[in-house]
Order: structure tokens, then C-alpha cells, then sequence
């Protein structure tokens, strides 16, 4: 699937018509029940690449999750179709499945000598008993089969089959500062070969940052169309804060302090792992680090198969910062599946002057970063307050193009690249 990732770098900016995906939160990778933890997914074993596999390819979409319990739990899965903003659309099951829309999943191991007790499951895409028919975006839905109507867990997928090409391009130079702050996209769409009625209206592009679902955005209407290529060149919502590069932190031991580990200590049940306490950087210099853009790896130093030996530890963040009137401080990445929840938000505790939370979480290599998300019906975070926003880090744009054929009742997902700023 990697030759259809292309990257290419080029300058942009202009007006046109926007869709606010971070309004749609009824359908995003989410776990609803609290014994369930560390949701992942892999696209061939890779657990670098974003949950999108090819039509009729060989690519797997691997999807794993743990319960904390001692003994199994017989559960299900379905998939619902959504349209390109991840709203579930009107299709029925067996418009986009060829066969009945449930799964089981079989696939599960017992931890191994850890003091928390779990159960790893697994599952596939495309299983042999649930064929997806169309592209586009699928939730998958898992449940209790004693309980199907209560969701235990979500996880968004897209199947993408590539009938047009797409580049896209990113530079410091925006419409609105040189070497600032921001970064600016330009998408170039091309549909050679496919009957588009109207490539003013038919097209709808998403673009998200490091897989960031709060700032992600979509786009219809380009700018100019040359032959059969459509531009979004100097588009207003295609501008993007810098932010900064990811922090990174190991508890990957229980033996000794990985990195950014400040201590290590034992209270029955759990582990305690204290992390470094961080700083703002939004006042320092830009400082390179290479990241894996928020996302985790799953790892226990001492195990060849840390999916079912791996510890799970309470760890202990903490941010040094004044206390925040206007704004919740929420710590993300795909260790809290990029919501802004209870679970990911930093309390400020008056008697240490810091912002803290404390997240059990599966030995591992994690990436996170801190969001400011204004109090009140705000969806969307922003890194300034903490992070700060550089021109030059190196943010990873990922670009999906969405079709809808006139009397079509779906969007058909027909091509997706990414590019890296800066590389």
C-alpha cells in the first residue's frame, strides 16, 4: 500500500467551503467500558500506518485490544458503513457485506507471569465471514454477544480503492506568515480516466495532523481545475499550527527507569511509574526530535512476545505550568485514542502547583503531547499554550479523497497519500 503514499512539497492558499469533521464525536475510536484497555491497530503488521487498507489487496488490518479479567469473554463485531465526515450513512449492511454483518472474535491469549491479569484479543479485516463490498469508511463495533446493544468498544477503519491519484504538498511559507508558526497544504487531485460529472462537487477532501481527529478538515469546491487534475492551492482552512514535536517516555521495565522515567515504586496491586516532570516549550527554541507522531508501541524489555507479558503500570504524569482559568489541559496521542475525556485530562493540584493524571497503561514506547481545549462547547485543542507551534516540526498530514457519484448513496473513498513536513 505504500506506493500510493507519495509525497511532494510545493507553496498554497483561498476561500471555499468547509466541513467541520471535529463536530462528528458519536463515531470515533472509542472504548466505553473501563476494564477494557490499550486499542490498537496494524495495517500488515505495521503499527506505523494509519488504519487504511486497499480493495481486493493483500493488506490486514490487524485490530487488538485487552480486557482486565481472569477468564475470557465471548463477544461480536459488526461494521457500519460512513459517509466521509464519519457519520453513519443510510446503506443497509448488505449493501457493503457480502454475507451476515457479524463477526466473532476467537482470537484471544491469557497474560503471562504479569500481576495484573488480562485477556489480548485480536481480530482481522477482511475476515472470510464478513467481506467487505464497497470503500469508504467503516466503524467496527464490538459487543458483548449476551449484550449486543451496548458498545464495548469502536474502532474507525477505511477501505480505499485507487481509481484517481492524489499529491499534496506542505511549506512554512503560508498566506499568513513566512516561517512562522503554521504550515500550509496544497492537494492536487487527478481523475483521469473516471467519469466525474462535476469535479467542482463531487470530490470531498479530508486532512488530518498526526492523526488528530480534532483539527482534521474537509474540503470541497478546489480552487482551479487543469485537465483532468483539481487544486486546492491557498486555501484558508488547508493552514495548520506548527505545533512541536511529540514527547516521548518508555516504561518498558520494571527493573529500571526508561526513558524519561523518574522513578519506579511498588504498591500492591500496580507498579508506579513517576514520570519526569515536563515544561512548557512554548517560549523555547525548536528542537528536532524523530517521533512516531503520537502514536505507541507495545513493549516489555525482557519478552518476545510482549502482547500477553507486558505489565500493565500506573503511570504518573505531571506539567509544570501556572494554573490554566480559561483552557483544560488534556494530554494527547493514541495512549488516550485522541479524545478529550476524563481519563486524558490534567488536574491541577494546588498543594504541588502542577498539572497531574495518572493513566494505567501497558508496558510500551508512547508518544503524547499536551492540548489546550478552551472550556465550553470547544471540540478542537490547540498547542500553543503548552507546546508551542514551530514551522519546522516535522508533522505528518495524511490526505483522503472522497467521491460521490451523482445518485450514489455513498462516499466511495477512490485515494489517499500523506506528506511529511520538512522531509
Amino acid at each position: 500500500m505504500v506506493k500510493y503514499f507519495r509525497k511532494i512539497f510545493t507553496a498554497v492558499g483561498l476561500m471555499i467551503s468547509v466541513l467541520a469533521v471535529s463536530q462528528v464525536r458519536d463515531t470515533h475510536t472509542a472504548i466505553f467500558s473501563s476494564s477494557f484497555k490499550t486499542l490498537q491497530t496494524k495495517v500488515n503488521g505495521d503499527d506505523q500506518l494509519p488504519p487504511v487498507i486497499i480493495m481486493g489487496s493483500d493488506d490486514v488490518l490487524a485490530i487488538s485490544f485487552d480486557e482486565l479479567a481472569s477468564d475470557r469473554r465471548y463477544m461480536r463485531y459488526e461494521l457500519l458503513h460512513c459517509n466521509a465526515l464519519w457519520v453513519v450513512d443510510a446503506l443497509l449492511p448488505s449493501d457493503y457485506v457480502d454475507g451476515f454483518n457479524e463477526g466473532y472474535i476467537e482470537d484471544f491469549r491469557f497474560s503471562e507471569a504479569t500481576l495484573v491479569q488480562y485477556v489480548h484479543y485480536e481480530l482481522t479485516i477482511p475476515d472470510p465471514a464478513v467481506r467487505i463490498k464497497l470503500s469508504g469508511n467503516y466503524l467496527l463495533r464490538v459487543y458483548d454477544e449476551n449484550d449486543p446493544d451496548e458498545t464495548i468498544l469502536q474502532v474507525r477503519f477505511s477501505v480505499v480503492e485507487p481509481m484517481m491519484s492524489a499529491t499534496a504538498g506542505v511549506t512554512s511559507r503560508t498566506d499568513v506568515d513566512y516561517n512562522g508558526s503554521r504550515q500550509q497544504l496544497t492537494v492536487g487531485v487527478d481523475a483521469k480516466g473516471v467519469a466525474v460529472n462535476n469535479m467542482m462537487n463531487d470530490l470531498i477532501v479530508v486532512v488530518e495532523q498526526n492523526g488528530r481527529q480534532d483539527n482534521a478538515v474537509a474540503i470541497t469546491t478546489p480552487t482551479r481545475i487543469a485537465g483532468s487534475v483539481a487544486w486546492w492551492e491557498h486555501v484558508p482552512q488547508l493552514i495548520f499550527d506548527g505545533g512541536n514535536e511529540y514527547r516521548r517516555m518508555e516504561i518498558i521495565s520494571t527493573n529500571y527507569p526508561g526513558m524519561r522515567v523518574a522513578e519506579i515504586s511498588f504498591a500492591d496491586p500496580f507498579y508506579h511509574f513517576t514520570l519526569e516532570t515536563d515544561q512548557s516549550r512554548a517560549d523555547l527554541d525548536y528542537v528536532y526530535d524523530s517521533t512516531q507522531k503520537g502514536r505507541f508501541r507495545i513493549r516489555e524489555y525482557n519478552s518476545d512476545d510482549s502482547d500477553v507479558e507486558a505489565e500493565y503500570v500506573l503511570t504518573h504524569f505531571s506539567l509544570d505550568i501556572p494554573e490554566q482559568k480559561n483552557v483544560d489541559i488534556f494530554i494527547d496521542g493514541d495512549l488516550t485514542l485522541r479524545r478529550f475525556s476524563p481519563e486524558s485530562l490534567m488536574v491541577f493540584n494546588r498543594a504541588t502547583g502542577l498539572y497531574e493524571a495518572t493513566m494505567l497503561l501497558k508496558q510500551g514506547a508512547y508518544n503524547y503531547q499536551y492540548l489546550a481545549v478552551p472550556r465550553g462547547a470547544s471540540t478542537r485543542g490547540s498547542t500553543s499554550v503548552v507546546e508551542g507551534d514551530r514551522y519546522q516540526t516535522a508533522n505528518e498530514y495524511l490526505v483522503k479523497v472522497y467521491f460521490r457519484q451523482p445518485g450514489s448513496r455513498y462516499d466511495r473513498l477512490v485515494a489517499v497519500t500523506s506528506v511529511t513536513a520538512g522531509i
